[in-house]
């Protein structure tokens, strides 16, 4: 059984939407998620989920041992960032290489890097006059948003669109394919 671990600094849509997918999974499991945020909604969605949750500071997430130490605990086979918004430090990375995944509502290389996070991405786009955004869901590196891209999907965006419209399409494109490409990912780490 595969232990997958969490990350997410807000509400966890995403989060609850990856353990959905993979409960009653005899090949995987999300069994940790860890909040950098202790008001974080995705901490209530854990505890309803019945999955173990933590809370990590800033500075303990940027020295990465404690993290590291917490991940390993619980046999912890690969990460998934769901709306986490600190980088990744060297330490993480090293100790999951080619085990941590992130998910960008824009279509990478564009709107991508430090502050290109939620609403300001939707914002960008619509600003540029983009026809059309969507999702990439990448590995990790030491760089925000420059890990190898494993999979994109496209929207459209209209002239019209706002980016609350841009928001809802790029979202529903998160919760279509995020949980499967998870999948597809674990199956290549056999």
């Amino acid at each position: 059984m595969k232990k997958i671990a969490i990350l997410a600094s807000g509400s966890g849509s995403n989060a609850e939407n990856i353990a959905k997918y993979f409960e009653g999974s005899d090949y995987a499991q999300v069994s940790f998620i860890i909040a950098n945020n202790p008001n974080a909604f995705v901490l209530e969605r854990a505890k309803r989920l019945g999955i173990e949750s933590a809370v990590v500071t800033k500075s303990e997430f940027m020295q990465a041992d404690s993290v590291v130490a917490m991940l390993k605990e619980r046999d912890i086979d690969f990460v998934v960032l769901a709306g986490f918004l600190l980088l990744v430090p060297s330490k993480l990375i090293q100790a999951y290489p080619g085990r941590i995944v992130n998910i960008h509502p824009a279509l990478l290389p564009k709107h991508g890097g430090k502050g290109m996070y939620g609403d300001n991405v939707h914002k960008a786009v619509v600003r540029c006059g983009d026809t059309e955004s969507g999702i990439t869901i990448h590995l990790i590196d030491e760089q925000y948003d420059k890990g190898t891209i494993f999979f994109q999907a496209k929207c459209p965006v209209l002239p019209t669109d706002t980016y609350e419209d841009v928001a809802t399409k790029v979202h529903a494109l998160e919760y279509e394919h995020f949980p499967r490409v998870i999948d597809e990912i674990l199956h290549t780490l056999d």
